[in-house]
């Protein structure tokens, strides 16, 4: 019987798939770096740095999407899952909306509906991102200990978060892709009903006592989208095994 074959779509890097070695107990698992991370080189032309504007992220985006379905592409896979988790689930409904046909289900770790700061009930803290940009400002060992550290609870210890700032080339690209990520909501909800109405299972999960996102941020994706499976998770998702068992189930669903 074949094993069901999962993309991880990361927020920043490869090594967030806490779960990584635990979801390749029972399926095939592919992930990667985005551009400009690691490895991976930034498409000529695209330079992200402090002030660019947001048609710079979108292009980052896509440049994302492209080099993740390449993973999907190399490994000959004809039908996949694609799981992203926070800031990396824009990435993940890019990829599944323009691969409809070969996405047999999206998972979305720290769902909501866009990430604003902005309205009655916005999905994402103000104050975290502000804090985010002024530690990286500070230099790694700041972000390191009182950011992502901090900001996961638990689930991505100092040592790990320090080789995840590792594989960014500066703080200036990390500065840049926070202040990005802060001025840009990237909605997500028009692509995701068109996904749903392809045909196209969601699972979304929530991560409780979530220091960035917001609890009325999930409950509006979960209004939005009622018939999609939900998890909630103790921890950031991408490091905790409550989204892996949640994943599993998920894809024995799917047959």
């Amino acid at each position: 019987m074949t094993r069901p074959r999962l993309l991880l779509v990361p927020s920043f890097t490869e090594l967030e798939w806490g779960i990584r070695d635990q979801l390749a107990e029972w399926a095939e698992v592919a992930t990667f770096d985005p551009p400009g991370v690691g490895a991976e080189t930034l498409p000529s032309g695209l330079v992200i740095e402090p002030g660019s504007a947001n048609d710079t992220l979108a292009a980052w985006r896509q440049a994302a999407a492209i080099h993740g379905w390449s993973q999907v592409e190399a490994r000959g896979w004809k039908r996949v899952v694609v799981v992203g988790d926070a800031h990396g689930c824009p990435t993940a409904v890019r990829i599944a909306h323009s691969h409809p046909e070969a996405v047999a289900g999206l998972a979305l770790g720290h769902a909501s509906l866009s990430a604003s700061t902005e309205g009655e009930r916005p999905p994402m803290r103000s104050g975290v991102w502000e804090a985010l940009i002024q530690l990286a400002k500070q230099g790694n060992d700041a972000l390191v200990r009182y950011g992502i550290a901090q900001m996961t609870r638990g689930g991505v210890s100092d040592e790990l978060a320090e080789q995840m700032i590792e594989r960014f080339p500066d703080m200036d690209l990390i500065t840049a892709t926070l202040e990005a990520l802060a001025r840009d909501p990237e909605p997500i909800g028009d692509d995701l009903a068109e996904l749903e109405n392809a045909g196209v299972p969601l699972l979304l999960a929530k991560h409780e006592g979530c220091l960035a996102h917001t609890d009325e941020g999930f409950e509006d994706i979960v209004a939005a989208f009622p018939d999609s499976e939900t998890a909630i998770c103790p921890k950031t998702c991408a490091a905790s095994p409550v989204f892996a068992e949640a994943l599993r189930r998920f894809c024995l669903g799917l047959g």
